[in-house]
């Protein structure tokens, strides 16, 4: 299972890269993206809407089943990647490379609550 060394990792099995200005990229691992199989649809978060973290704020759905996405941090989210109501099979070729919604924290140091690449993969070799 591949992780990348650069980004944080929710236990809800999504990772977060930092942008600027107190703003994330959130997207589904590599592990969720090989356990849902290939991806046919992706409910984002509205803009402007408020997340909390570690509850519902959009779906992934592949030929096999559904998934709830699980905020990662509290924040607002800012943008969405159109391109995946399109093309939600991106998450599938490129799960650290393809982002599914932007958003800007309420308190960037939640960051240190995620988990590191190596605490990530330790957490699914225990599961």
């Amino acid at each position: 299972m591949k992780t990348d060394n650069s980004l944080f990792y929710s236990k809800q099995h999504l990772w977060v890269r930092e942008a600027e200005n107190n703003e994330f990229f959130a997207g589904i691992t590599d592990y969720a993206q090989d356990l849902l199989g290939d991806i046919v649809f992706v409910e984002s978060p509205a803009i402007g809407s408020q997340l909390t973290a570690d509850e519902s704020c959009g779906l992934v759905e592949s030929v096999k089943t559904g998934s709830d996405l699980h905020a990662p941090m509290n924040g607002i989210v800012t943008e969405v990647n159109e391109s995946l109501q399109s093309n939600p099979e991106q998450i599938n070729d490129k799960p650290y490379q393809t982002w599914i919604f932007k958003f800007k924290s309420n308190n960037p140091n939640e960051l240190e609550k995620l988990l590191n690449a190596d605490e990530y993969q330790k957490m699914l070799a225990t599961n």
